[in-house]
């Protein structure tokens, strides 16, 4: 930071230097305008012949400590009245009326500064031309001085700034320090701390980095909650089916015959039901994935209905329940959203429709596309969810179905509900008196 002081230095020498002897030339110029006025102002006409008086007085304007000479000519045209003949003359016709101007010369081997007025005098047809010069001591003198004095300011200036720049950059960082140290501190505990850093009061330009590490922060705590989520969801729903996995090899190694055959069937369907838990908590694993989603695509709302519809038809068939897709194939149902994802929820509300549903009944898909919005209706003829109930059925395992309902881990409208969050879109309750309906809306209209 000392170099830019420098040169900020460098430049205001150079500035103060120009200012400097501008300065000094006008107030120079000025007290020698006024000794050439008082000199023109004595130059008169008398009986037909220009007289003056030079006064002792525009002479002492011009004593200074330098001693500087003085000299001066007054002509009339180019006849010499008084003064000295060899001070450079000016050409009269480049000379205004009364309007002093100011000149560099050479003169007796030394610069000069001369003023010079032309006088229109009554009954006088020739030009008067005045002129008085000094020479440049004082100028210079006073030029040095002044230029000492802003280099000296400089000095110490500049001097002082680069002594205190450590001390004041120590002080200005201390709030930086702090925020270094309340970040250290985490080390110190036995568990991640992804809370809001406490840090004291910020300047204006560290508040957007604390404003930033906190938003980081709390995405780590997000995704760390998440994984902790998993694992002791997985953990608590994997303990039931392991146990009967146990058991029932316990029993068909010491059995025969039918128990045997029992005992097979029973650990057949436990691992089925490990394998669905499984796969139900992985999705909701992928639907509640943190951080930047990938750019939202074109999708096909029929084609992916077809496409689930197709996997589970055999599930349908083995429990007596009628898939049908319905809605008007000539409008076409594309939203923006994951092709996964989508297949996702409707697995998971068919598979919800088929294993809740009464025997010989019905699970319908139902695509429709209105100018508000883009809907695909999931209506089964199942005993449904209470209204009393639905406020929590969204919720991780909860069942609400019959004790002697078929076995489930309560995941599927969880997994529906996380996904269609990450799709933009909404998930209801259909208004039916029998059965229920779960409907799934994108805003915007199918195209």
């Amino acid at each position: 930071m000392v170099g830019p002081l420098l040169l900020a230095a460098v430049v205001i020498g150079v500035l103060g230097a120009t200012l400097i002897a501008d300065v000094v030339r006008r107030t120079s110029d000025r007290v020698l305008g006024g000794a050439l006025g008082a000199i023109a102002e004595t130059v008169q006409v008398e009986r037909g012949e220009v007289t003056l008086d030079l006064p002792a007085a525009a002479f002492g304007m011009l004593e200074n400590g330098e001693r500087d000479n003085v000299y001066y000519r007054i002509a009339v045209g180019g006849e010499l009245l008084t003064g000295y003949a060899d001070l450079p003359a000016p050409d009269p016709a480049t000379l205004a009326v009364d309007v002093p101007r100011y000149r560099f010369a050479r003169y007796r081997d030394q610069d000069v500064r001369i003023a010079e007025v032309r006088r229109a005098l009554p009954r006088i047809d020739r030009p008067v031309i005045v002129q008085i010069a000094e020479t440049l001591d004082n100028r210079s003198a006073l030029n040095r001085r002044l230029m000492l004095a802003l280099l000296v300011g400089e000095c110490v200036l500049v001097g002082a700034a680069a002594l205190l720049l450590r001390p004041a950059l120590g002080w200005s960082l201390r709030p930086l320090a702090r925020l270094r140290g309340a970040v250290e501190a985490r080390d110190e505990h036995a568990r991640p701390d992804f809370s809001p850093l406490d840090a004291g009061p910020l300047p204006s330009e560290l508040r957007p980095l604390a404003r930033a590490f906190d938003r980081l922060l709390a995405q780590l705590d997000t995704a760390t909650s998440g994984v902790r989520r998993f694992t002791a969801d997985a953990s608590h729903q994997m303990r039931t089916p392991l146990s009967v996995l146990k058991v029932q090899l316990a029993l068909a190694r010491r059995g025969s015959g039918p128990e045997r055959t029992e005992a097979l069937d029973e650990i057949a369907d436990a691992a089925t039901r490990l394998e669905r838990l499984v796969t139900q908590l992985l999705a909701l694993a992928r639907a509640e994935e943190a951080g930047v989603s990938a750019p939202l695509e074109a999708v096909d709302l029929r084609e992916v209905a077809a496409a689930v519809i197709t996997r589970q038809f055999g599930q349908a068939v083995d429990a007596g329940i009628d898939l049908v897709l319905e809605g008007d194939e000539t409008v076409a149902a594309i939203v923006p959203g994951h092709r996964t994802l989508i297949f996702e929820i409707l697995s998971n509300l068919i598979d919800n429709g088929i294993r809740y549903n009464r025997p010989g009944g019905t699970v319908s898909v139902t695509i429709a596309a209105t100018p508000s919005a883009t809907t695909v209706a999931v209506a089964d003829d199942g005993p449904g969810i209470p209204l009393a109930h639905r406020d929590t059925a969204f919720d991780r395992f909860v069942r609400l179905g019959p004790g002697s309902g078929p076995d489930g881990s309560g995941l599927g409208l969880a997994i529906v509900r996380s996904a269609a969050t990450r799709l933009n879109a909404t998930v209801s309750f259909g208004d039916v008196d029998v059965g229920l309906t779960i409907i799934l809306r994108f805003a915007g209209v199918g195209t």
